[in-house]
């Protein structure tokens, strides 16, 4: 018996269609909404800080101090703006487990109680961030001559939407009957 492999010749017609693309596939920016822009630009904008933190740093052996400042006030701002998509994705972390031991009737109550309260909890942090920042009032930023209150309009901006987008999605619940905790198949695409 022999193990030797056995290859057919290829033309260079047929090596020339391998690279051939197919259609192009259609690309959908309307899947991401407001938000979704503004933690890209404040995104953008940090990566930027810290890559000139870090060639300064390194490469020029002169550190800019205001960069890493300003990286750590986008970051701030990048994780109150991203979690307003999270909200309106439902994204967050939950615990669905309990939802399948629970009579349907019982479920739906509980989800419906964990709206109000996601609604009410954010409501109540908007109402905190707008108190601290009257607070800090025009306090700058430690190594630039910039208010610090710019930085706390992002995290009151991020619950705002927070807000809003709870808002959004308990309603999407009532109507259609069923949350993300009830029904995670639904939004994750594995049930039939």
């Amino acid at each position: 018996m022999s193990t030797a492999e056995i290859h057919r010749q290829i033309t260079a017609e047929e090596i020339a269609h391998t690279f051939e693309e197919e259609a192009t596939p259609k690309v959908d920016l309307g899947i991401y909404a407001f938000e979704d822009w503004v933690a890209l630009a404040v995104f953008w904008v940090m990566a930027l800080a810290v890559f000139l933190q870090f060639f300064t740093r390194y490469v020029l052996n002169d550190s800019y101090a205001w960069t890493e400042e300003i990286a750590t006030y986008c970051l701030i701002g990048v994780v109150f703006i991203g979690a307003s998509m999270c909200v309106r994705l439902s994204r967050h972390i939950q615990v669905d487990l309990l939802y399948r031991y629970l009579p349907p009737r019982v479920g739906r109550a509980l989800s419906t109680m964990i709206d109000l309260i996601r609604i009410g909890f954010f409501g109540y942090a908007i109402k905190l961030v707008w108190v601290y920042i009257q607070i800090i009032g025009d306090e700058q930023m430690t190594t630039i001559n910039f208010p610090k209150n710019y930085v706390y309009y992002f995290v009151l901006l991020g619950f705002v939407l927070m807000f809003l987008r709870s808002v959004q999605a308990a309603l999407q619940h009532w109507r259609q009957g069923y949350s993300v905790l009830e029904r995670p198949g639904a939004y994750d695409g594995s049930e039939i």
